[in-house]
């Protein structure tokens, strides 16, 4: 299956309308605290005290969190208006292929499907340190499973 094209149709770009921002935002920041105490997401000093927005496009979503000292914290203020260092703009369907390592930072961005707005600098160490961050096995496994072609007859 070819995630590049996917979105949600359009009714779904509501959701995050109409989500209240804690409950948006906990299942983002339940994998970032996971992947942070299984040491999978080491978060550099460059990001320390330092606010990100994820815009998951394709749903309506904005979430909002900041790093304390290694940690995630959530932003609990409405998101579209929280003050952001920098912020990452992609489908639902990009950011699985970017968490799963499908895809990488670099190619989504040079695809102009994930984009980088607020501080450059730390976009692209943002970018990179994404990139280096080991997956778990079990994602890989998933997105191949669920990628994976029907062979023709």
């Amino acid at each position: 299956m070819d995630l590049s094209q996917f979105r949600f149709p359009a009714p779904f770009q509501q959701v995050g309308k109409w989500m209240p921002t804690p409950l948006a935002t906990a299942p983002l920041m339940l994998a970032l605290e996971i992947a942070r105490r299984k040491e999978l997401l080491v978060a550099p000093d460059t990001l320390y005290g330092k606010t990100f927005r994820i815009q998951v496009e394709d749903l309506g979503l904005s979430l909002c969190f900041y790093c304390d000292q290694g940690k995630f914290r959530p932003v609990y203020k409405n998101a579209r208006e929280a003050e952001a260092d920098v912020c990452l703009s992609a489908s639902s369907a990009d950011f699985f292929q970017m968490a799963s390592g499908m895809e990488d930072a670099d190619t989504l961005f040079f695809r102009r499907r994930l984009r980088i707005e607020g501080n450059t600098e730390l976009g692209v160490a943002v970018k990179y340190w994404i990139d280096a961050s080991e997956r778990p096995a079990w994602l890989s496994r998933f997105a191949d499973r669920f990628l994976r072609q029907p062979e023709s007859v």
